[in-house]
């Protein structure tokens, strides 16, 4: 997949503030493995200048992380993204993504503070990378959505066989995406809202 590259996070606009007029904003967070398009998909949907925090891969990485797949990789994300999408006049989505790399892994916990469910960012040719981060989520007890990225020559596969592959409860919506477009981000942003809402609404009856 030919990443998109963001510009470096420059101070506050006005148009980058949040609508005096939104009446509820909620924190969702974007996951995945290493490689699997996180910090493309922050950048495409978000409404304002994404923060990224995607420094040169190094020597220090040889041998730590894993690049099988995607070796011409040359950057990574070493703490967090962060952008802001309004779905509606009364709905506002800031969106975190995370470090795909296990040795910062640590960050998550701060990260997940006060989020109300998560994306989960699968690469279909490489899907091992995304067992331990569902696990993290599971052990978390945060609801999460599938997001299965097109990349290019990427497997297809059938809904209930990617359901057996990662091991997911019949509840937990899969749904294909590319991550560089806005659009089809918004549909997996929409897609967590709307499960959201279900499992509330079956909490409450």
């Amino acid at each position: 997949m030919d990443f998109r590259g963001s510009e470096p996070a420059r101070g506050p606009r006005e148009a980058d503030r949040l609508p005096a007029s939104t009446a509820t904003a909620v924190k969702v967070v974007i996951v995945g493995g290493f490689g699997v398009g996180k910090t493309t998909m922050v950048g495409a949907v978000s409404e304002i200048r994404p923060l990224t925090t995607e420094e040169t891969m190094t020597q220090a990485g040889a041998g730590v992380d894993d690049i099988a797949g995607v070796e011409r990789k040359r950057s990574t994300t070493v703490a967090m993204d962060f952008g802001r999408i309004s779905l509606s006049d009364e709905l506002v989505l800031y969106v975190f993504g995370t470090p795909g790399q296990e040795r910062f892994w640590f960050l998550w916990s701060g990260l997940f503070e006060g989020a109300l469910g998560a994306v989960v960012l699968v690469d279909t040719r490489r899907l091992e990378v995304s067992f331990d981060v569902i696990g993290r989520l599971e052990d978390r007890g945060v609801p999460f959505v599938v997001a299965t990225n097109t990349f290019p020559e990427s497997p297809t596969h059938g809904t209930e066989d990617l359901r057996a592959a990662l091991d997911l409860p019949p509840e937990v919506p899969i749904v294909a995406c590319d991550a560089r477009a806005r659009e089809s981000g918004r549909d997996v942003l929409i897609a967590l809202m709307r499960y959201l809402y279900d499992l509330s609404a079956r909490s409450a009856r």
